[in-house]
């Protein structure tokens, strides 16, 4: 099923509303919602975790109408529209490509966040919210019976599927991961660790963090488990798009570009 130029106002305004973007504070450079008009509306969508070239180009070749990133493209701040930047922005408009972006409204959604859908990756139930910023809450946090090498073993596996490595700061043996939470992406911070220690959870499972945040963490008692930025990542535009693409009866392509973190 193809749709009339109108269709992408109509796609916009229902992500704009799903994932409540007008309300969601976030960082200035994330500018969420839609970051690049089409002409044609959408016929395709193409989701990937980050704004680059290598995205566009597999937006291009899967005939993508409507590119659905967490990272948008001016998560890098201000900079010149030549060479790189000319590259991608003329990309997007000879082949009609629209961009929308969501980073804080999508990493908080109870469904198809990157939170919650971490935790079920794991195996884990999420009972409250962490990691405040602003106004909200971004992560999740719960309770379990699981032994922490276990759970390091499933962020492994997990972060090995999209081209990550997972690791962890030391690990008892026989130690038992009793309370958790979860904030992806750059997760582990030092404020972070200062509210997992103020809620008594033993095990922060995040996406990346400096260095001294697995220092940090031993002097507080908290095992970090790094199951990798981009992996991290993958899960809510993949969730996202293929909701979206139900919806307006329209087909749907990840593309998958790993960083390495």
């Amino acid at each position: 099923m193809s749709m009339d130029r109108q269709a992408l106002g109509h796609v916009v305004d229902y992500l704009d509303e799903l994932l409540t973007v007008r309300e969601t504070p976030d960082y200035s450079n994330a500018l969420n919602g839609l970051q690049l008009a089409n002409q044609r509306g959408v016929t395709k969508l193409a989701a990937a975790v980050d704004f680059s070239s290598r995205t566009i180009d597999g937006a291009v070749d899967a005939g993508a109408s409507l590119l659905l990133v967490h990272h948008g493209m001016f998560w890098g701040g201000l900079q010149p529209i030549r060479g790189a930047s000319y590259a991608r922005l003329k990309a997007l408009i000879d082949n009609d490509i629209a961009v929308y972006s969501a980073h804080l409204p999508l990493d908080r959604h109870p469904t198809y966040g990157n939170n919650a859908l971490l935790a079920q990756e794991l195996g884990l139930t999420p009972s409250g919210d962490f990691a405040t910023y602003k106004t909200i809450a971004i992560g999740v946090r719960g309770t379990s019976t699981l032994a922490t090498s276990v759970l390091f073993d499933r962020a492994r596996q997990f972060a090995q599927t999209h081209g990550g490595m997972a690791r962890a700061t030391p690990i008892a043996e026989g130690q038992t991961t009793q309370a958790w939470a979860i904030c992806t992406g750059s997760g582990a911070s030092s404020e972070t660790l200062r509210e997992a220690h103020e809620l008594r959870i033993d095990t922060l499972i995040v996406g990346e963090g400096p260095h001294h945040t697995a220092v940090d963490a031993a002097e507080l008692g908290i095992t970090v488990i790094y199951a990798g930025h981009y992996a991290t990542e993958t899960l809510g535009v993949r969730a996202l798009s293929a909701h979206v693409a139900e919806r307006f009866g329209v087909p749907w392509t990840f593309i998958e570009s790993p960083t390495g973190l």
